[in-house]
């Protein structure tokens, strides 16, 4: 399984911050926001991630990110030149992709989801797997019609009058056909490649599965200003509260054997003085090494 992780776009819903610096450079109270979607890839167990940004925006994800040997995982950076829509990823990552399946990931999408999409990825074969998420303002993103019997049977992009509450999520699941569909698809009223097309040709021939992500599941975009307060406010507090991390890629990294303990270690004294480091070697080196045999 191959990762994309897409980080373009010009932010216009985040202006001047995207003055700065890219969307998904942004803080989420004390990580930059790519590390969200970088750590639920390998929380999936996905080693080949595939980052795709502006040609401006490429060159400080490849300083923040390195070749992703930090993370145990192996980066390709692409450039999306021009934002032509979410489908467009995988005509840029074509041979990136290869002959493989590939999970999508929006850049501004923050997942507190535990081993979900490990277990999904698990299970997963052919066709496509989309998530959908119980929220009350569905108009605002593609939205999933269920028949009585849970079955899926339309998606739509922003409607004005939703068919159900369950939104698609920024994170999807395709086998190596998704290349081939996003190469047939045509650009929409808005001039851009619609993801929801593809899912759309997926479930015309029956082999479109949704997930629907359980109470207790967290998922947030922090494409606006107050998104981004609120996903900020979320995990701080969740943070404080279980004294454990959220969007922490080293310690994912560790927990799936992408990195042995003494890597890490030795990843942890490369650190500046920070509560970042502090947790690491005082919460996740300090109980592995508790627990060793």
């Amino acid at each position: 399984m191959k990762g994309i992780i897409l980080a373009g776009g010009a932010g216009s819903r985040l202006y001047p911050l995207t003055l700065v610096a890219s969307k998904q450079l942004q803080l989420v109270y004390d990580k930059p926001m790519v590390y969200y979607p970088l750590t639920t890839l390998i929380e999936g167990g996905i080693r080949d991630i595939c980052l795709i940004s502006t040609p401006q925006d490429l060159p400080r994800f490849q300083q923040l990110l390195g070749d992703g040997s930090r993370f145990g995982v192996k980066f390709d950076y692409r450039q999306q030149a021009k934002p032509e829509g979410l489908a467009q990823a995988f005509k840029i990552a074509d041979t990136f992709i290869g002959t493989d399946p590939v999970t999508l990931i929006l850049g501004d999408s923050i997942f507190n989801a535990g081993d979900i999409l490990s277990q999904v990825l698990t299970g997963f074969n052919t066709g496509a797997t989309i998530f959908g998420y119980h929220v009350n303002d569905p108009e605002r993103y593609g939205v999933v019609e269920f028949d009585a019997d849970g079955r899926a049977v339309s998606i739509e992009e922003k409607p004005k009058a939703p068919k159900s509450n369950y939104a698609v999520p920024g994170i999807y699941i395709f086998d190596n056909e998704v290349v081939n569909f996003a190469k047939m698809i045509t650009p929409s009223a808005r001039g851009e490649l619609e993801i929801t097309d593809v899912i759309l040709e997926y479930l015309r021939r029956g082999s479109l599965h949704v997930h629907r992500l359980a109470r207790g599941v967290a998922w947030l975009d922090a494409g606006t200003s107050s998104s981004l307060h609120d996903a900020s406010a979320y995990v701080q507090t969740i943070e404080k509260r279980a004294g454990i991390k959220i969007g922490c890629p080293e310690e994912a990294a560790f927990q799936q054997g992408f990195i042995s303990l003494p890597r890490l270690e030795e990843i942890v004294r490369l650190m500046p003085n920070c509560e970042y480091r502090d947790y690491l070697e005082q919460k996740v080196v300090a109980e592995a090494k508790r627990v060793q045999p």
